[in-house]
């Protein structure tokens, strides 16, 4: 069974900084192709805020650029960051850590694994 499990949320006011992890288990993973961060704010759709591929390239959402970055634990490759500068009220959301995951018994066959969600909130 795998598993993604966030934590690092919370409230802070507008222009402070808040670090997300999202540690990734389970004894059948045989890799990840790439790590994500996306964010959900109330009747909102999903979003995508920050992608990092196992070789290291990463993308961001327009609205984060310079403000945020991705980053995984390369002892750990199971574990990967989302640092948060800079908040904004509009960066208020429910933050979800997905992963692309290859098990043993499916390697040509990745699949989206998501955690369960973290809140930010950025008061004003």
């Amino acid at each position: 069974q795998v598993q993604l499990v966030e934590s690092g949320g919370g409230l802070v006011q507008a222009g402070g900084s808040l670090r997300l992890s999202c540690v990734t288990s389970g004894r059948s993973i045989l890799g990840i192709n790439s790590m994500a961060w996306y964010r959900q704010a109330p009747e909102k759709q999903r979003e995508l805020v920050a992608v990092i591929t196992n070789g290291g390239s990463t993308n961001y959402a327009d609205s984060v650029k310079g403000r945020f970055t991705i980053s995984k634990d390369n002892a750990k490759d199971t574990t990967f960051f989302l640092q948060m500068t800079s908040l904004k009220p509009e960066d208020t959301a429910v933050y979800y850590c997905n992963a692309v995951i290859r098990l043993w018994d499916r390697p040509t066959s990745p699949y989206a694994y998501w955690g369960q969600g973290t809140q930010v909130t950025v008061s004003s």
